[in-house]
């Protein structure tokens, strides 16, 4: 199964665990199934899934898999991606028009899933789409972006780690939310119609017996 690189604390490549591995692992394995994850840069998922490199992938991108033979399963792990600015920096976004003339740093895809948002961005070569989201934080605190677009618990996760480091010092920043999250853009999708019900069964039970909640309250208190 296709899913992002590094990115937690849903995805810890190194060792297979993280919220979203945890998760599509438990469901997958309620009707038998083994989770073997393999692990691209986010824009590269569908690619992944189109090219029949892999049976499922985590997420489509705004690419509808489903013409490429996909069988779209029930939202597993859903993201809260809001607008980060920093509080020094006075900015406010409340419209699109807002973001004019500002740099923005994001995770791949994004201009895909909310071109209302960010399609003059993308035109004015002003938004930059990257794979690693620690690099993310380093480009605002560093003034080199004026917002960041992020999952809030992602960006939160780098900040912590940050704070680890001698000589750092937090800044203080601001969350802007701008789109009413969509469960439908965090579908996994399978080739299979079977496992494709199969996950959908072991998640529904995962959920009915609180190990769902679990995963996420074990990694949320790290």
């Amino acid at each position: 199964m296709a899913f992002s690189q590094e990115i937690p604390p849903y995805i810890y490549e190194k060792n297979n665990k993280g919220i979203e591995i945890d998760i599509i692992s438990s469901a997958l394995a309620y009707k038998g199934h083994t989770l073997k994850p393999l692990y691209f840069p986010l824009g590269r998922v569908p690619i992944a899934f189109s090219n029949r490199q892999v049976d499922a992938a985590m997420g489509d991108m705004g690419v509808n898999l489903a013409l490429k033979g996909g069988f779209y399963a029930d939202p597993a792990v859903i993201y809260d991606n809001v607008f980060i600015t920093l509080k020094s920096r006075d900015i406010s976004i409340k419209n699109p028009s807002d973001l004019d003339s500002l740099l923005i740093a994001s995770f791949q895809g994004a201009e895909i899933r909310y071109p209302d948002w960010l399609q003059k961005v993308v035109q004015e070569k002003r938004f930059f789409g990257v794979s690693d989201q620690f690099t993310q934080v380093m480009l605002l605190y560093l003034r080199r972006y004026d917002v960041v677009l992020s999952d809030r618990y992602i960006f939160q996760y780098f900040v912590d780690q940050l704070k680890l480091r001698e000589n750092f010092e937090a800044k203080e920043v601001v969350e802007y939310s701008f789109s009413d999250v969509e469960p439908a853009d965090y579908r996994p999708i399978f080739r299979d119609e079977i496992t494709r019900n199969d996950f959908n069964l072991g998640l529904k039970k995962l959920k009915e017996s609180g190990e769902f909640q679990k995963i996420y309250d074990r990694y949320m208190n790290l």
